[in-house]
Parts: C-alpha cells; sequence; structure tokens
C-alpha cells in the first residue's frame, strides 16, 4: 500500500500544485562588425539540450538578480540585466525522483559586457553563440521558442543598417 500512497501523493502534487518559478536570462550582445544580434545558449548537465541559464528563486534577490546570478554561474557572463520581465515560458522539469513538474520561468534580457574565463560551471556545458532564429530552432519548449523569435523582431530596429554603396 506504500507505493499507491506515494503514487496518489506524487499525482495530487502533479495535479493540484501551481507552476514553481524559475528565472532565466536571455543573453546576448550585437556582433561589432556584422552588427548582427547573437544570444548566448547552453548545453543543459543533466539532458545535454539546448537551454538558457536558468535557476531557482534566492532569499533575499529579486526575479532580475537571479537571472543575472544564474548567468554568471552557468555560461560567465556579465552585463546590463533588464529589471523588467522580456517574458515567460513555461516546461515540465524532471525531479530527481522522477516527478515532473510544471515550472513556469520568467525571462529577463541580459546584454553582455563581458564573457569570464573562469565561472562555477565552466566545462561542464557546452556554450554556443548564435542568431535568435538557431536559437529557436535548437531548444524544445515552444514557449521560449516564440519568445526567441518576438526579441528578435524587438532588436530589429536597434540593428544598424549595413553600409550601401554610393551611386556612382
Amino acid at each position: 500500500m506504500g507505493f499507491m500512497n506515494q503514487v496518489t501523493g506524487n499525482l495530487r502534487l502533479m495535479l493540484q500544485r501551481p507552476p514553481r518559478q524559475q528565472y532565466a536570462a536571455l543573453c546576448y550582445r550585437m556582433k561589432k562588425k556584422q552588427g548582427q544580434l547573437e544570444v548566448l545558449v547552453a548545453t543543459s548537465r543533466d539532458t545535454g539540450r539546448w537551454v538558457i541559464p536558468k535557476g531557482w528563486p534566492m532569499t533575499g534577490k529579486k526575479a532580475y538578480q537571479v537571472a543575472e546570478r544564474e548567468a554568471f554561474e552557468e555560461v560567465g557572463v556579465k552585463g546590463k540585466i533588464g529589471k523588467e520581465p522580456l517574458g515567460y515560458y513555461n516546461y515540465r522539469k524532471t525531479l530527481t525522483n522522477g516527478l515532473k513538474i510544471p515550472v513556469q520561468v520568467q525571462v529577463h534580457a541580459l546584454e553582455v559586457t563581458e564573457c569570464l574565463k573562469s565561472f562555477p560551471e565552466k566545462g561542464s556545458r557546452t556554450l554556443e553563440w548564435v542568431s535568435c532564429e538557431e536559437a529557436a530552432n535548437r531548444v524544445h519548449e515552444p514557449e521560449l521558442k516564440i519568445l526567441l523569435l518576438q526579441f528578435a523582431e524587438k532588436m530589429q530596429p536597434r540593428i544598424p543598417p549595413l553600409p550601401t554603396k554610393a551611386a556612382s
């Protein structure tokens, strides 16, 4: 009967609780020469899926501060974090006991000004700077795909136009 009680308890947990909350950083930069927008994606440590840095709430820290901290710890970047959320996405987090729980992720844009050579999770993830479109192709979460594409559209006016040749 203990097993059935555990299954029932896990089922109740999945169905009754509101989604858990995480905070993420959408790390971006503008390539100087080409004026192209790039975002930083990383592989997760457990499954190797492409993700953006995110983490659980921290006592005494605001949402954007958690996102900023996760960007430093997971992908080794620092920069200017947006205090207002860029958007949200949902996914199902698999816990160590195998239980999948719903999680809502609040995303903050982080304009990268510094890439560090040493950071806490260095070597445990693969990092790549890619276009928003490529990042959207790599991540699994449908709402994160949309968020990445919307971010590219939002940032489009900030991308300088390519120089044109003067008419002779």
